[in-house]
């Protein structure tokens, strides 16, 4: 059982970790409170909404504050499973096959409008979702401590969107929204 200045520190790093982020993101505290707790739970973060509200943001900064790796990974509908977890290519130079790592192999990796993928390159974060490791051609690469993925998703009624299948919604721990921001907000942003 953690003792009690070990919840005060964390609490403390935690609340630290918030102000930083809410430098950037203005007027969203319950948002980024969650995105925190999403992190320190080792949990995954879905957030829903219309583009233009800082989702891609928060993500960006809560790397930034944490001084750790981020990766943006932006779904398509003609992404391949290998564009986000890596391939092995052959190099002529050493006559061996070399891991080159997809874009999921960073510590924060914002999953940028994961609905536009066909549902079999959504399923490529299966893996690292749960296991946090990825496996290419039958080798394992683990992934960096923490390892966090934030997607975002645009209302399923946007055209050229898939609905996430249930495996995959069960690998996020919490599901947000952002919102547009309050008046005083938008004039503080500016």
């Amino acid at each position: 059982m953690p003792s009690l200045q070990a919840l005060t520190q964390l609490q403390d790093f935690a609340e630290q970790l918030i102000r930083n982020v809410e430098r950037v993101i203005v007027g969203k505290r319950a948002a980024v409170e969650m995105a925190v707790v999403g992190l320190l739970s080792q949990g995954h973060l879905l957030i829903e909404d219309v583009p233009g509200v800082g989702k891609t943001m928060l993500a960006r900064s809560l790397a930034r504050s944490l001084g750790c790796s981020f990766s943006r990974i932006q779904f398509t509908p003609d992404m391949l499973p290998s564009d986000v977890i890596g391939v092995y290519i052959f190099d002529e130079a050493t006559r061996r096959f070399e891991f080159r790592p997809g874009p999921v192999m960073a510590a924060i990796v914002l999953a940028d409008e994961i609905n536009r993928a066909t549902p079999k390159t959504q399923s490529a974060l299966l893996e690292a979702m749960q296991e946090r490791q990825v496996t290419v051609d039958g080798v394992t690469h683990p992934l960096p401590q923490p390892f966090m993925v934030l997607a975002t998703q645009n209302p399923i009624e946007y055209e050229g969107t898939f609905p996430l299948p249930e495996a995959q919604l069960d690998r996020f721990l919490l599901r947000i929204r952002l919102g547009y921001p309050q008046l005083e907000d938008e004039i503080t942003i500016l």
